[in-house]
């Protein structure tokens, strides 16, 4: 007989409520596991799928980096082949984007901070302006001094993210000379790169920002190149993926004639005022100066604000005088002399008795001699800077003449030299001073306006134009710096002149020399000169001083315009000596 157990499982009869219940514990494992399976393979699908080309580009940033490489700038020479502004290497200081997210950042910037004597705000400002995204290095400063690089290294391990590498930097070897057309070039601010993003330029970028430099900036800045390579978790480079060179900019021919221009520079001194030479017969500019002036080798290396603001201090050296607006006294009187005889009221044998002023609706417009010279022709007149004489010229011909004399020599307008900071000057009439005073043009004015007083307002720049009418025969010339083969006729236009205008001209400017007020000019070892004084009166400061001049005189070759800013003296005697100098260098000859 068997016995069966009670409590054996071998003995138990299932019943409704256990049947199953030995895999009840196995379905809720199976449960479990699809649950966090499936949960698993919905996040897999969703990185993978939905945020795959999101996390791809996350983790190649972490492992992708790109080195640019700045292109070598064009070189820019004189028209002879010297070296006006190069490029030099040059110690930069960069910062990795990943840099600012690491937890020692603060500790970072800090340290770099002190080495380079910057703000930490400044270097902050440079990584948020730079932005999350950004997968190349930024430059934090250049021109490093061999202290800091020297200390950059010593602290590297404190300076994770940070990094030294050579770039080229601009050198103008003559510092000062010739300043305000060369210009300078700098890293462009946030605000100019959002400008400029569409014409390529990028984080870091240098572009001309004044003179040439930013007049040729398309030929002379090249092409960015750079590497993109792969690096490991420690950021050391383990391969280059692809690399592109930069290419160099081109080379930039100006017209300035480098010993000429340091001969103005010498002559003109610490004056402030501006000196112009240029070519007669096409415009070629062969020196331009203005003080005071700069060094642009500053603008290699970074510019505080205190260093900024104390340049700025120094009488405005980044204003180039030589193409500012200031009246031009007696020189104007070429324009007057000009539009008496070509508006048909005044012969070239013209004869007009002179006076101590002449009395204009109430007003006395003065000789300068306060006395007047008795009776004078166009010649004598020129010679000895009649007001009286000129004040009837224009009077005679009226305003409307005059000014469209004074437009057609070019006053008035820019001239079209490739320099961005040129104005236009100023030629007045009676739309623009009813708008502007709210009154007619009058007799007076017209008087004021042909002895280049008034509201006039003329370049150096302008003026030398000028004077090249009379000296070519009667040409108005384009003033340009790009040194090129094109032949004379392709840079000036003809006024049309009368020859017996041209001739007037000729022999008044030679006279001016020869008897009159330009005696300074009156040396053996120049060869014939022509010229024109100007005194401008200029309250509430002192006169400035004006004189152009020409030579030779029977076959010019060069146009000398010098321009001394509330010197006091008259044109003869300041302006006339700083023309002779530059003369006495272009004819390779010296005072005795």
């Amino acid at each position: 007989m068997t016995i069966i157990q009670s409590g054996s499982k071998l003995g138990r009869r299932p019943t409704p409520r256990t049947v199953g219940s030995q895999y009840q514990s196995l379905i809720m494992m199976l449960l479990i596991s699809l649950l966090l399976l499936g949960g698993i393979g919905f996040r897999l699908f969703y990185l993978q799928l939905v945020q795959g080309e999101q996390n791809r580009q996350l983790a190649e940033n972490n492992r992708i980096r790109l080195i640019p490489k700045q292109p070598v700038r064009g070189t820019i020479f004189d028209r002879k082949g010297k070296i006006l502004a190069s490029s030099r290497l040059s110690h930069s200081v960069f910062v990795w984007p990943i840099a600012p997210k690491k937890p020692n950042w603060l500790q970072t910037r800090a340290r770099l901070a002190e080495i380079l004597d910057i703000p930490e705000e400044e270097i902050q400002k440079r990584v948020e302006e730079a932005g999350e995204d950004l997968l190349e290095r930024m430059r934090v400063a250049r021109g490093l001094t061999p202290a800091q690089i020297t200390a950059l290294k010593e602290f590297s391990q404190e300076l994770e993210g940070v990094e030294v590498d050579i770039e080229h930097v601009r050198h103008y070897p003559n510092k000062q000379l010739a300043a305000h057309v060369l210009g300078y070039t700098g890293e462009l601010t946030a605000e100019e790169l959002a400008r400029r993003r569409q014409e390529g330029y990028r984080l870091g970028d240098i572009a001309g920002k004044m003179g040439v430099e930013a007049s040729f900036e398309k030929n002379l800045r090249g092409e960015w190149g750079g590497k993109q390579v792969e690096v490991n978790g420690a950021g050391k480079v383990l391969r280059v993926l692809g690399e592109k060179r930069a290419k160099a900019g081109k080379d930039v021919n100006l017209t300035i004639d480098l010993e000429l221009q340091k001969a103005a520079e010498a002559a003109l001194g610490r004056r402030k005022g501006a000196v112009v030479a240029l070519d007669p017969n096409d415009g070629s500019v062969l020196a331009l100066v203005s003080y005071p002036s700069f060094d642009p080798n500053i603008f290699s290396s970074r510019i505080t604000p205190e260093t900024w603001k104390q340049l700025q201090g120094e009488g405005n050296p980044f204003v180039n005088r030589a193409l500012r607006g200031f009246p031009p006294a007696s020189t104007f009187k070429v324009v007057t002399a000009t539009a008496g005889m070509e508006s048909g009221k005044y012969s070239p044998n013209t004869v007009l008795n002179t006076y101590a002023y002449l009395n204009v609706g109430g007003t006395r417009f003065g000789e300068w001699n306060r006395a007047g010279f008795g009776p004078m022709g166009f010649v004598r007149a020129l010679a000895w800077s009649s007001n009286t004489f000129f004040g009837q010229i224009g009077r005679g011909v009226g305003g409307p003449t005059l000014i469209e004399w004074s437009r057609r020599y070019g006053f008035g307008e820019k001239t079209g030299i490739e320099l961005p900071e040129e104005v236009p000057g100023l030629i007045a009439d009676d739309a623009w001073k009813q708008k502007r005073f709210n009154w007619e043009w009058t007799v007076g004015d017209t008087v004021n306006m042909s002895i280049g007083q008034g509201f006039t307002q003329a370049t150096p720049l302008q003026v030398a134009v000028m004077f090249a009418v009379p000296a070519n025969g009667g040409y108005r010339v384009k003033p340009h710096l790009l040194k090129n083969d094109a032949l004379p006729e392709q840079w000036r236009e003809s006024l049309n002149l009368k020859p017996s205008t041209v001739q007037i001209l000729q022999q008044g400017l030679r006279q001016v020399v020869a008897s009159g007020t330009g005696g300074a000019l009156r040396v053996p070892h120049l060869p014939p000169v022509s010229g024109k004084s100007g005194t401008a009166e200029a309250p509430p400061g002192r006169p400035h001083a004006w004189f152009g001049a020409y030579a030779p005189a029977d076959k010019p070759e060069i146009v000398v315009v010098a321009f001394a800013e509330h010197s006091g003296g008259g044109g003869g005697s300041v302006a006339a000596p700083i023309v002779r100098q530059v003369m006495e260098s272009y004819f390779k000859k010296t005072s005795k």
